[in-house]
């Protein structure tokens, strides 16, 4: 049986890292506008729109679970579409509480109920990302062929607004923090910073290299192994139309919330691609449950869609907020209740497999 052994100190180190990011750019994002605007917008919107997307992003769970086990097929595991879809489910309620943690969680998850080994689960996983990574790619092609203005109207408007604080020297929130603390010179800071961070993943490589040498090895061949299942698939036409299931799953759930709110009920499919893109690019940022991060991001991308269409900047980031307040949620209501109810439903399975071992 695989284990997998956290530090608890290290855990909640990394709870409080990614909850201060949250509280960081959510900061960011709500500095200077005005919140009752944003409230009478989210009183007034539809939100049978929202439940619409809530199917689809459901659904993108499903059609995941599925694609996942045309992976394990070639390495000769036959896994549960059920068991794959709590899994997945357990996996990203984990991501809500430690960032990037529910990888693991989920390929721990799957050994309990399938005895899949984890490295080879988690390579399928990494897969999954790569795969995740090309979609998203097509994403940006589309966007930067179709919204190229918004991209060039936002571009010249941070431009414009930099070259105005540059010439009035106004430091940042935190730069006023570092003078505040008797740090006035900020370059000199930035790179002992820069240097600081560049010594420490070198010492972190040289840790593993040296004391965890056989591990990662072992570890790294699982991994290959699963990547490698791509090109022992049986049914890559599944895989393929499996694939383009989540990812249309994906931008129905992102689309669809803008229909809910008046200001955005006329946008485009092209307005469809920006905004996944920009929200997806919000969700990289290791913040808890990506609040901050993505409320930033739809404030910044609302702001360049609504400058594209000759709008106000400002009122383009007040309806971006108000998107981000409603799409935001759903997601992590969605991990909730999935994800609590994988717990029973995932303990109930683990208890079977060890009533009932395979010999």
């Amino acid at each position: 049986m695989e284990k997998k052994s956290t530090s608890p100190v290290k855990s909640v180190l990394t709870i409080i890292i990614s909850l201060a990011f949250a509280g960081f750019f959510l900061w960011l994002a709500l500095r200077g506008f005005d919140f009752p605007k944003i409230q009478k917008s989210l009183v007034k919107a539809n939100y049978l729109w929202v439940v619409f997307a809530a199917v689809f992003g459901v659904l993108a769970y499903w059609f995941r679970a599925v694609r996942w086990n045309l992976l394990l097929e070639p390495m000769g595991y036959h896994i549960s579409t059920s068991n794959a879809f709590w899994t997945i489910s357990f996996g990203y309620l984990m991501n809500l509480t430690i960032p990037r943690s529910g990888e693991v969680a989920r390929a721990t998850a799957l050994y309990g109920v399938e005895k899949v080994p984890v490295s080879k689960s988690v390579g399928t996983i990494i897969l999954e990302r790569v795969i995740d990574l090309v979609c998203m790619m097509g994403f940006l092609i589309l966007t930067v062929i179709f919204k190229f203005d918004a991209i060039v109207s936002f571009y010249d408007y941070v431009t414009e607004k930099k070259k105005i604080s540059t010439e009035k020297h106004i430091p940042n929130g935190f730069e006023k923090f570092l003078l505040s603390l008797g740090i006035n010179d900020f370059d000199s800071f930035y790179l002992i910073v820069k240097v600081c961070i560049l010594l420490l993943i070198a010492g972190v490589i040289f840790y593993l290299i040296k004391f965890k040498k056989a591990q990662l090895i072992n570890f790294g061949k699982g991994i290959w192994e699963g990547i490698a299942s791509i090109s022992k698939l049986q049914k890559k036409g599944k895989f393929i139309l499996y694939t383009i299931g989540i990812w249309v799953c994906y931008y129905m759930a992102t689309y669809l919330v803008c229909f809910a709110l008046p200001e955005t009920s006329d946008f485009t499919i092209a307005d469809g691609f920006f905004i996944i893109v920009v929200g997806t690019l919000g969700m990289i940022v290791p913040a808890s449950g990506g609040i901050g991060a993505f409320n930033l991001a739809m404030k910044f991308g609302f702001m360049a869609l609504f400058l594209s269409m000759g709008k106000s900047a400002e009122f383009g980031g007040e309806i971006g907020l108000t998107y981000s307040f409603i799409s935001l949620p759903l997601q992590i209501i969605i991990m909730l209740i999935t994800g609590l109810l994988s717990i029973p439903i995932l303990a109930k399975a683990r208890t079977k497999v060890a009533e009932n071992p395979v010999v």
